[in-house]
């Protein structure tokens, strides 16, 4: 009688060892994606910029750009944009602006959403830069963040002198011709900066997300003192 060789046929031992194996893979590639989520949530540095007028934030956030590759959300050039390619939410702020209105916050909220959604999922984080500007505004910036699944990750506050603004601004008044870098209006904006977001530091110093940068000094140094925090975010 010719024998037939059957196949290899695994024990219940090596059926054991088998399952076991893939129950080890499928549980390691479920750890890897969680990690790889983890990961990306800390990435993603979204942060506040906050200073007064002439205390650097422009000349701050071009080099935090350039370093870190972060998106820029500048509330006057976005309300500006929206104007000028007439979108439904720009003609909806110039009819608040016609009227000599302030401009809702949740309008804001909605074109400024609109933008930071234009950077797809894969951002490094963006810098708001004039926006918030007051306690309301920073609770509808957090919902807005919470509903993508993301935060705040600094409010970076960079602190100039009262006299130290007033040479800048009146120097570039002077050097660009703004009609409204003069002393009088200076000290207006000024007065309404502090009124406006000393209350604004406070909450984001509950929410533990305030750092204070002393911005008078070198670029160079002042640079330094953000980098740091933001690589320790």
């Amino acid at each position: 009688m010719r024998q037939i060789k059957l196949p290899h046929l695994p024990s219940d031992l090596e059926a054991r060892k088998s399952d076991l194996l893939t129950d080890l893979w499928y549980k390691g590639k479920e750890t890897q994606i969680k990690q790889d989520k983890i990961e990306k949530k800390v990435i993603m540095k979204n942060i506040v910029i906050f200073g007064a007028p002439g205390s650097g934030k422009g000349t701050q956030s071009d080099l935090m750009i350039e370093h870190y590759g972060l998106g820029h959300i500048s509330t006057g050039d976005v309300l500006r944009a929206e104007i000028k390619k007439g979108t439904e939410l720009g003609k909806t702020a110039q009819g608040f602006i016609d009227n000599g209105q302030l401009i809702p916050d949740e309008l804001m909220v909605s074109i400024l959403a609109k933008v930071y959604d234009s950077f797809g999922r894969g951002h490094k984080g963006v810098i708001f830069d004039g926006f918030p500007r007051t306690i309301p505004q920073a609770e509808a910036l957090k919902k807005m963040l919470d509903e993508r699944g993301d935060k705040v990750a600094a409010m970076i506050e960079l602190d100039v002198p009262e006299d130290e603004l007033m040479t800048r601004l009146i120097k570039r008044g002077q050097q660009s011709g703004r009609a409204d870098d003069n002393e009088e209006t200076i000290k207006k904006r000024l007065v309404v900066y502090h009124s406006q977001t000393q209350p604004l530091i406070e909450w984001y110093k509950k929410e533990g997300l305030h750092h204070h940068i002393n911005g008078l000094g070198t670029l160079e140094r002042i640079f330094g003192d953000i980098q740091q925090v933001i690589d320790n975010l």
